[in-house]
């Protein structure tokens, strides 16, 4: 199978990532209480990066106001995971998931732009961000290696990019199966955890956006299949996926018996029902595929993309040259184009001129 290889790859190349992800400041409490709370100066030349709603205008602030909504509480309690190289903070919490009944770790990072008090009035859009292999009990986008966070952290000076807020949930809840990001009957409901606990965590905690268009995934292999799921099945929930590597049909051995509701789960027929709707304002998603021109998936992406770029579906491919099936290689490819197609389409945060 195409997961097996590919969390056989990933885990390869990033064995030495957990192991190396300690920083001096790890174990601290932090708060991500926004601009009242401690935080690193704003680089200069911050910006909300492309998308909707750029720029600095009262009218704009406003706009994006209007679409934010506070953190609701109750808030968590984060430690230090990590601090990356403009000096923000990656945290972790544990969260007991109301809905799905699932307890799990999540870390959290979010950008210099998220604490400067012009921005205090707005909400920030969420990137869910998920791993390629088992994704348990560590997600490994917490890590500095990948240099993720410090990608979109350039990425948004440069205005390639929006200051997305970065959530990190694990993936699985063993170390044993691939539960597909779904609610497999008997089994945690790891769809119900993705989709829904995962997202009122983070508006319990942080400013976000009210409606879809401050809600994205990003994942690789394993990862990026969820990612892609969760939009194309929740297309009032979220607006985009940055998809690298992935497979595109369920293939955890617990769906045996329990067809239907895998048939439901899967990206093929997802990506089918959604295409045959009407090209509406508000089911428009934003599926971007990345794969490396050396893996073998590829042939399968390319497949994916010219059945289902249909009605409200838009796909976009990001070929990277002499890419293998591994993180390393999609953070590349989002610098070279994935990031700012999904920026574009989604809801910026707006500085307050005053």
């Amino acid at each position: 199978m195409e997961r097996l290889r590919g969390a056989l790859v990933t885990a390869v190349a990033l064995a030495g990532v957990v192991l190396s992800s300690g920083c001096s400041d790890e174990g601290e409490p932090l708060s991500f209480d926004g601009p009242g709370a401690p935080a690193p100066a704003p680089p200069s030349g911050t910006g909300a990066g492309p998308g909707k709603g750029g720029g600095g205008r009262d009218g704009k602030a406003a706009e994006a106001a209007a679409k934010t909504l506070m953190p609701t509480g109750p808030k968590a309690e984060f430690t230090t995971q990590n601090t990356i190289d403009d000096g923000t903070r990656i945290g972790v919490t544990t969260l007991h998931g109301e809905k799905s009944g699932f307890t799990g770790k999540v870390w959290v990072w979010a950008p210099k732009q998220y604490f400067d008090p012009a921005y205090a009035r707005s909400g920030f859009p969420v990137l869910i961000a998920l791993p390629g292999g088992n994704g348990y009990p560590n997600n490994y986008w917490m890590g500095t290696d990948l240099k993720l966070q410090s990608s979109i952290s350039k990425w948004s000076r440069e205005g390639k990019s929006l200051p997305f807020i970065v959530v990190m949930p694990v993936l699985n809840p063993d170390k044993k199966y691939y539960y597909d990001g779904s609610d497999i009957p008997g089994r945690p409901r790891m769809g119900t955890w993705m989709t829904e606990d995962v997202p009122d965590f983070v508006r319990a905690n942080f400013r976000t956006f009210t409606s879809r268009d401050g809600w994205a995934f990003m994942g690789s292999s394993s990862g990026g299949f969820v990612g892609l799921k969760s939009v194309l099945k929740h297309p009032d929930k979220f607006k985009a996926v940055i998809a690298s590597g992935p497979d595109t049909v369920p293939d955890s051995p617990l769906w045996a018996g329990h067809e239907a509701e895998r048939a439901a789960n899967d990206p093929e027929k997802l990506a089918a029902a959604l295409g045959a709707e009407p090209d509406t304002k508000g089911r428009d998603v934003y599926l971007a595929f990345q794969a490396g021109s050396r893996e073998s998936g590829l042939a399968n992406v390319r497949s994916f993309v010219r059945n289902h770029t249909k009605g409200p579906i838009r796909t976009r491919l990001q070929v990277i040259p002499n890419g293998e099936h591994n993180a390393r290689t999609y953070v590349a490819g989002m610098g070279d184009g994935s990031i700012q197609w999904i920026s574009a389409h989604m809801q910026a945060p707006v500085p307050s001129s005053s």
